[in-house]
């Protein structure tokens, strides 16, 4: 059973949309099994570094798992394949080929399977280079068909092709997930404007900060709302100017005094990375949110440095902006045994002065956070 014209609408575009469906592959996996009749088709994807117990099982048609707890079914297995990763990619096999080596589990499992309502399964196992394998079964309550294993096999292609989607893909929700938990441990955040200063897409962490602020999400095709006047006169000023002149000097704008919050406006197109991600003119404001001090912040700073608790907390408190008589009111000290601490601070980062010691501290990991 050759792949036709029709096939190609009715099955591949299902497939390579189904990586967006919840459940994924849901509408392909109804179609394979409409077009073969089947009583189950399945699609079981694994990582071959992982766990069988990781696998995802993906189906249409009977719900044999389910039907398998009730009857006290342990071993239902070799109906996804999943732990034959040893099968040849892209050949179709008969589940006998690879129970036939032990009778006895092969008289026990027909039994069982014959308890589901199974008669007879074809798998093919697809492998994706990227370490990723999947079995596409099915499986009917009457014998297969030389025209399944035809099916099967012509569509196992086009499946690997659906798993290099699905695996770049879940690369970079992985990826934007961690931007996005680097720029909020950062202090940073983004929004991308038109030129008429209505969002186009907004980073969620700017999001959520900008929600809490003014008790109003910022939503997509709108302006933010609830600046201040100035503000809202700055991003429109400078969405228009940097629309018309991509290489135009950035501009600045605060969004809010308290808390503070600035952005940097510059232009999308004049980004070299965005200019190719980005089809209209315009404008990018980098936002810097101020950030609560994390009492971690000392901990980390003593375990990269190699310092005492408490000379690590004093450095935390001058780069906070605090004199030395003021972070030594705060710790509970003197200001004679603040000094000596800070004097030894300068003494093992190799510092010469207070200055030094709160630019090291704002360049280290220890304040991510």
């Amino acid at each position: 059973m050759s792949l036709t014209s029709r096939d190609e609408t009715d099955l591949l575009l299902p497939l390579y949309q189904g990586v967006h469906e919840e459940p994924r592959f849901a509408t392909f996996l109804e179609r394979l099994k409409r077009r073969t009749g089947a009583d189950y088709v399945a699609l079981t994807v694994r990582k071959e570094d992982r766990p069988v117990s990781e696998a995802s099982v993906f189906f249409a048609g009977i719900n044999l798992h389910e039907r398998a707890r009730e009857l006290g079914i342990e071993e239902l297995y070799t109906l996804e394949g999943v732990h034959n990763s040893s099968l040849r990619p892209y050949r179709v096999y008969s589940v006998s080929e690879f129970v036939d080596h032990d009778p006895e589990y092969k008289a026990e499992r027909s039994r069982n399977i014959e308890r589901l309502g199974i008669v007879d399964e074809r798998v093919v196992r697809v492998s994706e280079e990227s370490g990723i394998s999947a079995w596409l079964v099915l499986a009917r309550s009457k014998a297969c068909s030389a025209a399944d294993s035809a099916l099967l096999s012509n569509l196992a292609p086009y499946v690997a092709t659906a798993l290099t989607n699905l695996n770049l893909m879940e690369r970079q929700r992985i990826e934007a997930a961690l931007s996005t938990k680097g720029l909020g441990r950062s202090g940073v955040g983004w929004i991308l404007f038109d030129k008429d200063a209505r969002i186009l897409a907004i980073e969620s962490g700017a999001q959520e900060r900008l929600s809490r602020l003014n008790g109003s999400t910022p939503r997509i095709g709108e302006r933010l709302r609830d600046l201040p006047r100035e503000a809202e006169r700055t991003l429109a000023e400078a969405a228009r100017r940097l629309a018309d002149a991509p290489q135009a000097q950035p501009g600045v704008a605060v969004l809010s005094e308290d808390p503070r919050i600035d952005a940097l406006l510059v232009s999308a197109m004049g980004e070299s990375d965005s200019a190719t991600l980005v089809p209209v003119p315009a404008m990018i404001a980098y936002c810097r949110f101020g950030k609560a001090g994390s009492p971690e912040r000392a901990v980390r700073l003593a375990r990269l440095f190699d310092l005492p608790q408490r000379e690590a907390e004093l450095a935390i408190a001058l780069s906070d902006g605090h004199s030395i008589a003021e972070a030594a009111d705060a710790m509970g000290l003197t200001i004679e045994t603040a000094r000596n601490y800070s004097k030894r601070l300068y003494a093992k980062l190799g510092v010469r002065g207070q200055a030094e010691l709160v630019r090291m501290v704002y360049e280290s990991s220890a304040v991510l956070g």
